[in-house]
Formats: structure tokens, C-alpha cells, sequence
């Protein structure tokens, strides 16, 4: 990509696979340095971060624990000597169906907003903190869930990217004089580790009926559009949702 990012500093969360993935090595092709969060895949976020061989670091942490978010943040802007650039994108997709039962709903509903929702606005205040002063980016990657709904499954998810968006606006409303940006991506369904058992379940065929293109939507649609607003040449975009689905859902 012809984008140069070089002295531009990243977090991205669920930086180990999937979209995060793509979106970190995107990031570090075009010059960024990276600190590539990850919970369970530590061992390729380092290799990855290593590969990058620009002073990019691994980071774990478990979002599901609010403050264990809070120190994530802290941690990756002392070590990296900054960030400019936060990249929140670490989310889980667990199905529960208002039928099986309320301890089992509540329990999917709990862990899927903290951390959907509740690391992503610790993560955002941490990044609004740090940026007074010195500006800096926010882009939350939510999901067409967020407009168009989900199945009875996803009910959690659905509320978890809704908001993601109210947030993301509202961070740009209430902090643009100050620097600071911040966007949303809309993906619809993007074949990842995080989707592989819906996709099992349903079929790639009813993914793809869903589409206005012929092929579902890949991590590398939504990485290069990062590294666009990471550039700046976005900012008066900023508060705006992007979305990127296979034109499944458009509004």
C-alpha cells in the first residue's frame, strides 16, 4: 500500500488472528509500529510482532476483565513510548437463545458485553486520556448486527456493536477539538476463527445468498481502510460507520 506510517504507533486487540491479524500486519507493512494484543494465541502474537522487526510488541490480556483492559492500554503506551492509534477489534460471537434457559442467557449476555463493550470503552478512555495533548485515532470494529439486527442466538452480540457505534460517535462529537478521531467498521460476516462454528452450522451457501457480490467478505477488505484512517487523510470522516459487509446490508 502506498501509505506511509511510519512514527505512527498501534494497539490493536485481538491482534493474534482473524481481522486483528490483518489489520496488524497491514499496519506494520505501511510502517507502523504494533503492539499486537492477544488472550489465548500468545505465542504467534509475539512470532508476529518479531516478523515485523520494527519494534512491535505482543501484549496478552484477558478483556474480559475490565482492568485487566485498563492496564493493557497502560502497559502497550509506556512500553512503545506511546500510542497513536488504538484498534479495537477483540470481540466474541457465542450463541445463547432466550430458550436455553436464563442462567445460560445471562452468562453469555455478561461475557459477550465485557468484552464487546465494556473493555472497548475502558480501552477508549484510557486512549482519550492519552491523546489530550497529542491527538490520536480510535477505530472500533463493530458489525452490520449493529443495524440490521441478529438472530435470537446473537441477541448479546447485536447490543454488544450497537454500542460500539454510540460510543464511537459520541467519542467524536465530544473530543474532536481535542485531536482526537474516531471511526467505525461494519463487517458483516468475514470468515474467521471467531465465525467458523456459525459457518458450520448454516452453511457458506446461506452466507453467500445474503451478498450483492459474489464472494464473502476477506480480513484483507477491512485492513487496508485502517491503515486509510490511520493516515489521517479520513479525519473529517470522523464519527462516521464504515460498512464493510458484500453490499449484504446497505442503509
Amino acid at each position: 500500500m502506498n501509505i506511509d506510517l511510519n512514527g505512527v504507533t498501534a494497539l490493536v486487540t485481538g491482534g493474534s488472528s482473524g481481522i486483528g491479524e490483518a489489520i496488524a500486519t497491514t499496519l506494520a507493512e505501511c510502517g507502523a509500529v504494533v503492539g499486537v494484543h492477544f488472550n489465548t494465541g500468545g505465542d504467534k502474537a509475539r512470532k508476529m510482532a518479531e516478523g515485523f522487526d520494527n519494534g512491535s510488541l505482543a501484549f496478552g490480556a484477558d478483556l474480559l476483565d475490565p482492568e485487566a483492559a485498563r492496564k493493557l492500554f497502560v502497559t502497550a503506551a509506556e512500553t512503545l513510548g506511546g500510542i497513536d492509534l488504538l484498534v479495537n477489534n477483540a470481540g466474541i460471537f457465542i450463541p445463547a437463545h432466550p430458550e436455553s434457559g436464563h442462567g445460560n442467557w445471562m452468562n453469555t449476555w455478561d461475557k459477550t458485553l465485557a468484552v464487546n463493550l465494556t473493555s472497548t470503552g475502558v480501552l477508549c478512555r484510557e486512549a482519550i486520556e492519552h491523546f489530550r495533548g497529542r491527538g490520536g485515532r480510535i477505530v472500533n470494529i463493530a458489525s452490520r448486527a449493529a443495524f440490521r439486527g441478529e438472530t435470537a442466538e446473537y441477541l448479546a452480540y447485536a447490543a454488544s456493536k450497537g454500542g460500539m457505534i454510540s460510543l464511537s460517535r459520541s467519542i467524536a462529537r465530544s473530543f474532536g477539538k481535542e485531536g482526537i478521531k474516531s471511526f467505525t467498521i461494519a463487517p458483516g460476516y468475514v470468515r474467521t476463527p471467531m465465525t467458523e462454528e456459525y459457518l458450520e452450522k448454516h452453511g457458506d451457501e446461506m452466507v453467500a445468498s445474503e451478498l450483492a457480490l459474489d464472494e464473502m467478505t476477506d480480513s484483507d477488505d477491512i485492513a487496508p481502510l485502517v491503515a486509510f484512517i490511520a493516515s489521517g487523510k479520513l479525519d473529517h470522516a470522523t464519527g462516521c460507520t464504515i460498512d464493510i459487509n458484500g453490499g449484504s446490508y446497505i442503509h
